[in-house]
């Protein structure tokens, strides 16, 4: 069976060609994406108050008729769209999209608005809100999903310019991040902003038995992360033995510890805080 085609703007991301932009009194680097093409439409400057901006508003929209196949497939990697929105919070690694993509086809067949409270994930049905805490600064803000991406390693969303200049990510590029799903129909909001700068660790996996934790430490260790340790908690009334390594300082640490676990075959390590 052939995969649908990916719907919407080309393919950002994993080409390694570097943005630079500076606009008006904010600057930063943008993430790693293809050149912008011949005629791409010079955005204009940033508003005066890019922070005074409001976030998305929640609210009920039919799904989009574009950009939501059962599943496609980029770089030899097969995304399934989810059917709803609600339900969905995964720590990760944020990144932003800007100058080089204003005003070009977004996966809903939307112009593309660097300064609209806007953001790129690869299978939340589109639109739909989420709410994206920064876990570094405890900054929080409200986007609406309509766009398909990132597609470069480790990272679950792709942020408006604006977005990313609230969540205080611009210079950096990349921010380690909380990505919560709204629901409008039930006017149902995540909780509030997480406490500011919270320990951050890998966790590499969970499990009922503790001997299988402890094999999998000693897996660890026995490659170098001397940081390892396992920790027990109650989720959902079970106790789990947590294997997890840290704590985590930056994206770079993020990125390195996650190659270096699937080079010796650990997968589906994830973001956690203490």
């Amino acid at each position: 069976m052939t995969a649908p085609r990916v719907p919407g703007r080309r393919l950002r991301a994993s080409l390694a060609i570097a943005t630079t932009i500076v606009l008006a009194a904010c600057h930063g680097v943008a993430p790693e994406r293809p050149s912008p093409s011949a005629g791409t439409i010079v955005p204009p400057l940033p508003p005066s108050d890019v922070m005074a901006i409001p976030n998305a508003v929640p609210r009920v929209e039919p799904r989009s008729a574009y950009g939501n196949p059962p599943f496609y497939d980029v770089f030899g990697k097969r995304y399934f769209v989810r059917r709803h929105c609600s339900g969905y919070d995964k720590r990760g690694v944020a990144s932003w999209y800007g100058p080089g993509f204003y005003e070009e086809q977004t996966s809903t067949h939307e112009p593309y608005d660097m300064y609209a409270m806007t953001a790129a994930h690869r299978t939340l049905p589109l639109p739909c809100f989420v709410r994206v805490t920064n876990l570094e600064n405890g900054r929080s803000v409200v986007v609406r999903v309509n766009d398909r991406g990132p597609f470069v390693k480790n990272r679950i969303i792709d942020l408006s310019y604006t977005a990313a200049a609230k969540l205080g990510m611009l210079r950096t590029g990349t921010a380690m991040v909380e990505v919560q799903s709204i629901d409008p129909r039930t006017a149902s909001a995540p909780p509030g902003p997480a406490p500011p700068a919270p320990t951050l660790y890998i966790q590499t996996g969970a499990f009922a038995d503790p001997a299988n934790a402890q094999r999998l430490l000693a897996k660890l260790r026995d490659d170098g992360y001397r940081d390892a340790f396992v920790g027990d908690a109650v989720v959902g009334g079970r106790r789990l033995y947590r294997v997890r390594i840290g704590p985590v300082h930056s994206v770079a640490d993020y990125d390195r510890i996650v190659d270096g676990l699937e080079r010796i075959g650990v997968t589906g390590a994830r973001l956690a805080p203490d």
